[in-house]
């Protein structure tokens, strides 16, 4: 029963970091319109490049500790480092070519589902029903609200060609595979007894050497004036660093799968923020796909009593029975 009722608080704990995080991850877009001149190579090279640096940097006591065990799995870490250094790149050149409705739910739409195929064919886990429910309502209220957004902005000048939409797809499915596979590494690695702060600190820091390139050839115009250099500090500190620090802990207590399905969250984040700061207008379908999101979050965050009902049932005597359902209905297990 004491087992039971750790698990059970531990995974709410993971999944309240994970919410977090995808909130903060919400951020971004709004924080990018207070630098309209710096192009999104640059906000995402800083954001990731520095916030995956600094993680490693806080973390580094644990790295080098830990480090006989990263070097026995430095395949998934080469795999996690690699993901890290390309999803920016490709998520911030998805929503340049195809618009940031399409490529916003292309990029973040598509990880659910890449990592549930990951953990189907690596780790053998199996979908459970309660998964599958939750993941096709956060996709559909995700579809739903891009498309308003895209519906409002299909009328303005600088329409992109067939061509430029098509290659942002393409770029936004692999931010979504890359973002799946970095969070499978770090949750392996977590999973083999590598601590988050280590897990998450090698992965982000090396990830973020191979960004520092793409940083100094497009970054100048980060340094051109203090609103621009307090927006590219605010990404790499804010929504970066706390944002993934939030994220190992969440990885530490639910798997990837449930990770990149509780991010869904971000893009009504920021489908709000940009109708309460930045002033644009949201159509009534952008607020039902909202409401698809929050109905998905439900279903994968409340508590279920099915196994405490088992539990009760398989108890001999009716009265110990009563007393064991009574004593488990407080602390039920999430999915």
């Amino acid at each position: 029963m004491t087992r039971r009722r750790a698990h059970g608080g531990s995974t709410g704990a993971g999944t309240v970091c994970v919410l977090v995080a995808s909130v903060l991850w919400g951020t971004t877009g709004t924080a990018a319109t207070f630098a309209p001149a710096v192009g999104p190579l640059a906000i995402g090279a800083a954001a990731m490049g520095l916030g995956g640096l600094l993680q490693a940097l806080v973390a580094a006591p644990r790295i080098r500790r830990e480090a006989p065990r990263l070097r026995a799995h430095k395949g998934v870490v080469l795999l996690g480092l690699l993901s890290v250094g390309t999803y920016p790149l490709a998520f911030y050149s998805s929503m340049r070519l195809a618009g940031v409705a399409v490529g916003t739910v292309v990029s973040i739409g598509s990880a659910p589902l890449a990592s549930a195929l990951i953990e189907r064919v690596v780790d053998g886990r199996r979908l459970t029903r309660r998964w599958t429910t939750g993941a096709a309502l956060g996709l559909a209220g995700t579809v739903v609200l891009c498309a308003a957004e895209a519906s409002g902005a299909h009328s303005a000048p600088g329409a992109r060609s067939a061509g430029e939409t098509v290659l942002g797809v393409g770029l936004g499915l692999a931010a979504g595979l890359t973002y799946a596979l970095y969070s499978w590494a770090a949750h392996r690695l977590i999973s083999r007894g590598v601590t988050s702060g280590a897990a998450m600190g090698t992965v982000f820091g090396l990830g973020g050497l191979l960004l520092l390139p793409v940083l100094l050839a497009t970054g100048g115009p980060l340094l051109a004036s203090w609103s621009n250099a307090a927006v590219g500090v605010y990404m790499a500190l804010v929504p970066m660093f706390a944002g993934y620090v939030l994220f190992g802990w969440g990885l530490a207590h639910v798997p990837a799968s449930t990770a990149t399905t509780l991010s869904l969250l971000e893009p009504a984040v920021a489908a709000v923020l940009a109708v309460l700061v930045v002033g644009e207008r949201l159509p009534l379908p952008g607020w039902a796909g909202i409401a698809l999101v929050v109905g998905c979050l439900a279903v994968l965050t409340l508590p279920t009593r099915t196994r405490a009902r088992s539990r009760a049932t398989a108890t001999g005597a009716d009265g110990a029975a009563r007393t064991d359902t009574v004593a488990l209905a407080g602390h039920t297990e999430s999915p």
